[in-house]
């Protein structure tokens, strides 16, 4: 599986603003590849801004259409007003790994639900326009040997199909490799194998 999150370092965070009817909608996004990830954001957000109306909150700590290390939180906002709402912009986006707080400063103008769902919405859609993202490819181990004269030619060959080698052992009769194979893309290794005339095993993990 192939899918975009946030290509922001850890421990930073994009922030976004918008404001409805004189309410103030501070946005931060990040990466949150763990649910710690998105925690430390909400920490962070309520130590930067403590008299704040709301921190409302949206995280998707893993692919799209994870069902485990997900949430939201209306954090006092009536009930499905606003972390739902951000959640499913979120999830509408196809992101994985992020998290989402709305920091709101309330302007003295009650919005109603509907109008709160659509603040929330907007300000999360609003800080996503320009957030800069990258590719994440699941993947598998798998160990391949080889003899020592194969081994950078199985380098090569891996490396022209963006396959990272994240382990090597060498023994007395050969090199066994450990790659990350894309969980989504078919085990073929016939063209190694064709190029090392053989010399070529896959191991069971």
């Amino acid at each position: 599986m192939r899918y975009p999150v946030p290509d922001l370092p850890a421990g930073t965070h994009r922030e976004a603003e918008t404001e409805v009817e004189k309410s103030r909608f501070i946005t931060w996004i990040c990466h949150a590849p763990r649910v710690g990830s998105f925690t430390a954001l909400l920490a962070e957000a309520r130590r930067a801004h403590p008299n704040a109306s709301h921190h409302c909150s949206a995280f998707i700590a893993g692919p799209p259409g994870e069902q485990n290390a997900i949430g939201f939180s209306d954090d006092g906002e009536p009930g499905g007003t606003a972390g739902r709402p951000m959640f499913q912009v979120l999830e509408g986006a196809g992101l994985g790994q992020v998290g989402c707080v709305v920091i709101r400063y309330f302007g003295g103008t009650k919005l109603g639900t509907g109008g709160l769902a659509r603040a929330y919405a907007q300000a999360v859609s609003q800080a996503l326009v320009e957030l800069p993202l990258h590719q994440v490819t699941e993947r598998s181990p798998l160990r391949l040997k080889v003899g020592f004269a194969g081994e950078a030619e199985a380098r090569t060959w891996l490396e022209s199909l963006a396959v990272p080698v994240t382990a090597a052992e060498y023994a007395a009769d050969g090199v066994i490799l450990t790659v990350g194979w894309p969980r989504d893309t078919a085990v073929d290794l016939g063209p190694l194998e064709a190029r090392l005339r053989g010399n070529l095993s896959l191991i069971e993990t």
